[in-house]
């Protein structure tokens, strides 16, 4: 094995079965046709799965069911990577995970800066749509699914029982992600984020018997 594909290896046992990656993730150790090559060797050795055009994976291992298909969001990431574009929960995932519905995507579907489109990899169809609202760089799927999930409803659709609901789903380091991204949002959604931000605010201080928030929510 070359030193090329042990430092490959290395790195991806680090992360684990399950992830699932492409030759950009190791080009700080050497030419891209060195580590095409190797990634190439280490498939043919078994020691990593080639599941699509230009990607791979680390796959995990079930004592029953053998060799297992990679998670749809795993893959989503890696086709993201591949291309630089920025990633984020669809408006119907974010919905779902937020609790505001019951409704489940029929495929895997997500938010992307990029164009849209649809990657087959391992045998599952992924699909990637162009996101008009922004992508929040540095920040949470939560934090990204409430972006996209405001999108989705508009600006007249976000009443006072979304707004305690989501107030109550986010945690500080998503809110005040939130925050930060209204300079890119368009202003009814900033404003809408400052309604999270005074709603939590207000049960705050009605917990703690009118005491300041805590710092960075203020």
């Amino acid at each position: 094995m070359s030193a090329v594909a042990d430092r490959i290896m290395k790195r991806v046992r680090a992360k684990g079965r399950g992830w699932v990656f492409t030759p950009k993730h190791f080009i700080d150790f050497g030419t891209r046709g060195s580590v095409d090559m190797a990634l190439s060797r280490l498939a043919q050795a078994g020691e990593v799965r080639r599941i699509g055009r230009g990607l791979y994976d680390y796959p995990q291992l079930h004592h029953k069911l053998g060799t297992l298909t990679p998670d749809a969001e795993m893959i989503a990431l890696a086709v993201s990577a591949q291309s630089g574009d920025q990633l984020a929960p669809s408006a119907t995932a974010a919905a779902n995970g937020l609790g505001l519905s019951t409704q489940v995507q029929a495929k895997p579907s997500y938010a992307t800066t990029g164009r849209t489109r649809v990657r087959m990899a391992a045998g599952r169809s992924i699909t990637l749509k162009h996101s008009r609202a922004p992508v929040l760089v540095n920040a949470s799927a939560m934090a990204n699914g409430v972006v996209q999930l405001l999108a989705s409803l508009g600006r007249n659709k976000v009443d006072a029982d979304a707004i305690a609901h989501l107030s109550a789903r986010l945690d500080d380091k998503d809110l005040q992600a939130l925050l930060k991204g209204r300079r890119v949002m368009p202003g009814w959604m900033g404003d809408v984020v400052l309604r999270l931000n005074a709603h939590r605010r207000g049960a705050t201080d009605a917990i703690r018997g009118g005491k300041n928030p805590p710092e960075g929510l203020s």
